[in-house]
């Protein structure tokens, strides 16, 4: 088989040794006799599997005992509708902090449940990077919430630190950060990731929701996006998408006896990213990242071509060298290279080595 380094947004990679012990126990898990796909969920068999991975999830994140584990369904657009149904009253209001094109769409979705007070940051700096001005920063104390995203996978742009919203919860998108660098917890009241970047496959969610924030929902939510429902019925409400919590749990074991946790990710995944846009910044301008370096993201970095009508070469080059999946977002095209946890350093710097040869003879 040929390898390739695989640079998509998501779905994205998964460790390599997660998915040689996934095929060596497809057809027969744990000397079952059968796969992981075909036990029963209510088994007592996938029940310790299942506890273990939330267990195993718990330990990386440095979880407070206050705070439960919930894995849903409809990846983070499904959280965009259950956050609302769960946390607001239709006659009120939450502040919806809006960085890019993700948590605009959060934002649209929740004005179908609450009353929504957008908080615009996109700006440009005076160099004319995109960036964000967090001195517009101005939070709602009665708000039922502040939502935000922690990573705009689309434009590039991460914030490394919890926002500050006092006795307001604090709701965060995760989807493309969760696990690729320590969090304090505690200074959110939830944090939702859509599995498919750094966890494990699609159709999945990991919810981490602080218990005080467990209580009624409003009417018109459906059972599968209630959260008090899906706790108490440890997130087996009905059939949980069983293959995706195995292998998430795989990749949670990975981790932790693999990497070393999340600072030993941190750093790795820090490597990476200062690789990439160093080579990037010693272009000459041949390359262009047009983020605030402040707000670059670690997960996705975003460029252009100084010449633009080299990007199909650039693309077609790129996958015959074994390096796929770089062609940028639609709403802002030009080239995107998404570092997740699974990819290694080894990627990054075979990407750089590429762009340079490319340079060289463009």
């Amino acid at each position: 088989m040929s390898k390739v380094y695989n640079f998509s947004a998501g779905p994205s990679m998964l460790p390599e040794p997660v998915m040689a012990r996934a095929q060596k126990e497809f057809l027969n898990y744990n000397g079952l006799g059968m796969s992981v796909i075909e036990m029963s969920h209510r088994s007592k068999e996938y029940q310790a599997l299942a506890d273990e991975a939330v267990q195993d999830l718990r330990d990386i994140m440095k979880l407070p005992d206050n705070y439960k584990v919930l894995f849903m369904h409809g990846g983070g657009r499904g959280m965009f509708a259950s956050v609302p149904m769960n946390l607001a009253a239709k006659d009120g209001t939450a502040d919806y902090v809006h960085t890019g094109a993700w948590s605009g769409y959060a934002l649209k979705e929740a004005r179908k449940y609450t009353g929504v007070n957008a908080i615009e940051l996109e700006c440009l700096n005076e160099k004319g990077q995109h960036s964000l001005n967090m001195d517009a920063l101005k939070l709602d104390p009665q708000a039922a919430y502040v939502h935000y995203c922690m990573n705009e996978t689309i434009h590039g742009i991460e914030i490394f630190e919890p926002l500050n919203t006092g006795s307001v919860p604090l709701v965060a998108d995760a989807s493309s950060t969760i696990l690729s660098r320590p969090v304090d917890v505690s200074k959110f009241g939830i944090i939702y990731a859509g599995a498919q970047k750094n966890i494990g496959p699609s159709g999945f969610c990991v919810v981490i929701i602080r218990e005080d924030l467990i209580r009624e929902a409003a009417p018109f939510t459906p059972d599968i996006c209630d959260f008090r429902i899906t706790c108490d019925k440890g997130s087996m409400f009905n059939t949980p998408n069983t293959f995706a919590w195995y292998l998430s749990g795989l990749v949670f074991k990975w981790i932790r006896d693999e990497i070393g946790g999340l600072e030993a990710m941190e750093k790795r995944n820090a490597a990476k990213a200062a690789l990439l846009y160093d080579f990037i910044d010693s272009s000459d301008g041949y390359y262009v990242n047009s983020v605030d370096p402040a707000y670059r993201s670690r997960m996705n970095v975003v460029f252009n071509l100084r010449d633009e009508s080299l990007n199909e070469a650039f693309l077609k080059e790129a996958k015959e060298a074994g390096l796929v999946g770089l062609k940028g977002h639609r709403v802002l095209g030009g080239m995107r290279a998404s570092l997740y946890n699974a990819m290694p350093l080894e990627g990054v710097q075979a990407l750089t080595e590429f762009m340079d040869s490319f340079k060289s003879r463009h």
